[in-house]
């Protein structure tokens, strides 16, 4: 090893512009990847393509009609929807939608419905027509149909009918292309035009397709704005604790050059860059960092010793190349375990940070030593800031040897407390509030819930267990008695479904008798009220998005108020356990619909990427094993890599509790982060100990004094840069921003007590003796060759 690395930097430093070219013109072949990369805003990416949820959805949407839709609510203020001039807005912006991108169907207050008898005739037509020319009398008769009709109330007209609504379902074109940001982007300027035309009326923008474009939104604009500051800061607290302009400009030039590999790969795989991806960046740079401060410290620390400008290059390439490579390994490994999740977007991120942490390793120990040999003087005097710090580190570590059994049971019994907060972490998810009150999209919906409807949908589709068996009573029944329950639960505001339309036309063939507002008990007249009723629908408003081809099943839609994941797998598992008690077993099916989907996925997503983790853990203890060449060490690293993660969400349990999918992400992230500062703390230990031959307390001296300061500084400065992450108006940036603080600082804090105390106890001075890889002879002849090459 020690000829091969004389032999490499020796290689590195001769050939210096070289490699500096080499480096770059790889770095163009991803840069070119990276104009690739696209967004994808669409929802339904966070799905594999054989999620079962996602595969009952299509399935229901395959057997109806597609499920994207736009929602936009129109508020009265202090005053009711039903005069003219507001019910001629409704009527007027009901028509503008039409021309919608990919609108498929409206439904709104003005153009429901409404069916009544007149003689011997059915009658169906708009409930609202030319409302600006509507008598008193005729608005009191539309009020009182309106706030009577179940198809209507707590769905398109609020109780205290203030409140409307327009809802817009939207059908994507097959081609997969991302028009969520088209569609927003017309909605919003039409909208807006109305808001500036009638400044007396409010409106709010909500649905399936306004997420997809927020989504979009929240990760361009964290992209654009938040990470860019972050880059920022993270150079200036660099800069300030490296003390060297060439330093701060060649670690920048690695983290620049690691992100665009990651991105340009991303473009070579072909992946779209979404909400969970967008933060590939942030990560890539913060690994990257790591790196390069490792490096640069150990160059600097030489230099300030006496060492000219190339030995200093060499010497810290020796002590960290082994370090580097282990912590590149092990993180590379845990972000390749993001492969397992649930969540495509997850395993892209994975594989970009994968590649970013591998571009990273090779510009620290190729581009980072060639562009030092260049930009650094031959000497540098030491200066005494420099003496002072490692009089203050050789302190420190003195009081940890001295006091290190007290400094044990401290530790282990405040990592023991802390943990008992993950107890109190509940898994969950609240997707609308993934965007604070920053976004349109949060106040609109928010705003809706409160006041006119639920957001968040459960499907079914109800099956009668033969052709045309949506006209059997029986059948009919069974599904009225499943409505009514869901309208009895308190999560729930509407249920739709087709069995108040048959009640009315029941009501309405009777000559709108109210004692036949019932289900008919005759299978002939259930069929020819339904075909009456098709033949008098125009077209974009019939039967076909709750009737099936054949009539053989229906579907109910559930709209819930404002729940979290959880709460929609509980409202589902309630639903179940009464269809099995209630209905044949043909009738009994599974909720579906994009909230059930989210809410599974969630579960999933966190348990699957629990045990990949897990087992991204075992594999990194095998590879420190085999790196340190000592079963001990390699076993004994998994206390101080899972001690800080465990302690960083006992953390959260106790202050923020809830945390969701993007725990997936902070798990991996953590166990990137704390498994280098352990292994980096671990190597410089044994090299002491095997190499230098240096009994224990003075090896642990000199690790904290090589990489103590290097450790402390990428602490402050990755801490610093995350803060800001964690203003994101997107919850799973916000929430890694603040994870990540939690999880460094533990990690160093562990790492400067726990860690050097437990390889106290543990080590055997003999057994470090006889693993001695160097002899004295060997670093002469190293010394030499250096010597030799700064001479050339």
């Amino acid at each position: 090893m020690s000829h091969f690395m004389r032999l490499y930097t020796s290689t590195i430093i001769r050939y210096r512009w070289l490699v500096m070219l080499a480096m770059v013109l790889i770095t163009a072949v991803f840069v070119v990847g990276a104009s690739r990369l696209g967004v994808n805003t669409d929802i339904r990416v966070f799905f594999s393509e054989d999620n079962p949820q996602l595969l009952d959805f299509e399935a229901l949407e395959n057997t109806y009609t597609k499920n994207d839709n736009i929602f936009i609510a129109i508020s009265a203020k202090d005053k009711t929807v039903f005069n003219r001039d507001t019910l001629a807005v409704i009527e007027a912006l009901t028509k503008e939608s039409w021309t919608i991108p990919y609108s498929s169907r409206v439904d709104s207050l003005t153009n429901f419905k409404h069916s009544y008898a007149q003689g011997d005739e059915l009658i169906v037509e708009d409930l609202v027509r030319h409302a600006d020319r509507l008598s008193a009398e005729r608005l009191t008769e539309v009020e009182q149909i309106a706030l009577s009709e179940p198809l209507l109330i707590n769905r398109l007209i609020s109780e205290d009918a203030r409140v409307t609504g327009i809802n817009i379902d939207v059908i994507k074109p097959d081609s997969g292309e991302n028009v969520a940001p088209e569609i927003a982007d017309f909605v919003r300027q039409l909208v807006a035009d109305y808001q500036l035309r009638y400044p007396e009326l409010e409106f709010y923008l909500t649905g399936w397709i306004m997420i997809d474009s927020t989504m979009g939104e929240g990760a361009e604009r964290d992209m654009q704005d938040l990470i860019p500051a972050m880059f920022l800061v993270l150079i200036l607290v660099m800069g300030f604790c490296l003390k060297s302009v060439s330093g701060t400009l060649a670690a920048v030039l690695v983290i620049i050059l690691s992100m665009l590999v990651g991105l340009g790969a991303g473009g070579w795989m072909g992946i779209k860059i979404s909400g969970p991806s967008s933060t590939a960046p942030p990560i890539i740079l913060t690994l990257a960092l790591a790196d390069s401060i490792h490096v640069l410290l150990t160059i600097f620390q030489r230099m300030y010793q006496g060492d000219n400008r190339y030995r200093a290059i060499i010497t810290s390439l020796k002590i960290n190349m082994r370090p580097l490579f282990i912590t590149s390994a092990t993180t590379l490994l845990g972000f390749l375990s993001m492969n397992y999740s649930d969540v495509p977007p997850f395993r892209d991120l994975g594989n970009m940070v994968a590649v970013g942490i591998a571009a990273a390793f090779f510009y620290s120990v190729m581009l980072l030593p060639a562009l030092m040999a260049v930009l650094l003087p031959k000497h540098m005097v030491a200066k005494e800031k420099a003496k002072r710090d490692t009089a203050l580190v050789r302190r420190f570590s003195a009081v940890v040897i001295q006091y290190r059994q007290g400094i044990m049971w401290f530790t282990t019994a405040l990592a023991l407390v802390i943990s008992l907060g993950i107890y109190r972490i509940e898994l969950n998810d609240d997707f609308i509030r993934y965007f604070d009150e920053s976004y349109d999209y949060r106040v609109d919906s928010e705003f809706v819930m409160d006041n006119l409807t639920g957001l968040y949908t459960i499907e079914y589709s109800l099956d009668s267990g033969q052709s045309k068996g949506i006209h059997d009573p029986d059948f009919l029944r069974h599904v009225e008695k499943f409505s009514a329950w869901y309208e009895t639960q308190p999560e729930v505001t509407h249920v739709n479904s087709l069995i108040p339309i048959l009640k009315k036309l029941n009501m309405n063939i009777n000559a709108d008798d109210p004692r036949y507002y019932r289900i008919p008990d005759d299978t002939n007249k259930i069929a020819q009220y339904l075909l009456l009723f098709e033949l008098s629908l125009p077209f974009g408003q019939d039967l076909n998005n709750q009737i099936n081809v054949d009539k053989s099943s229906l579907r109910m839609t559930v709209s819930l108020t404002d729940v979290t994941a959880n709460d929609v797998r509980a409202i589902d598992a309630r639903a179940q356990a009464w269809l099995k008690d209630n209905v044949p077993a043909h009738m009994i099916s599974e909720g579906t619909g994009l909230a059930v989907m989210y809410a599974h996925l969630s579960e999933r997503n966190i348990k699957s990427m629990l045990a990949a983790t897990f087992g991204a853990l075992v594999l990194i203890s095998f590879i420190l094993i085999f790196a340190f060449r000592s079963i001990k060490y390699g076993l004994m690293s998994l206390i101080p890599n899972l001690a800080p993660a465990i302690m960083a969400f006992g953390v959260w349990g106790f202050t923020m509790q809830t945390i969701g999918m993007p725990a997936a992400v902070l798990v991996s992230l953590a166990v990137g982060i704390i498994v280098d500062d352990t292994v980096h703390f671990i190597s410089k230990y044994l090299h002491a100990r095997r190499s230098l031959n240096k009994p224990p307390y003075e090896a642990i001296h000199y690790t904290f004094e090589t990489v103590g300061k290097a450790l402390l500084i990428t602490t402050v400065t990755l801490v610093v840069g995350f803060s800001v992450l964690s203003l994101s108006g997107y919850k799973p940036n916000s929430d890694m921003g603040i994870m990540t603080g939690i999880i460094i600082s533990v990690a160093l804090i562990f790492d400067f007590l726990f860690l050097p105390v437990l390889m106290l106890m543990l080590d055997d001075t003999k057994e470090a003796e006889e693993e001695s890889i160097e002899s004295p002879s060997q670093a002469v002849t190293e010394d030499k060759s250096i010597y030799s090459l700064e001479g050339n």
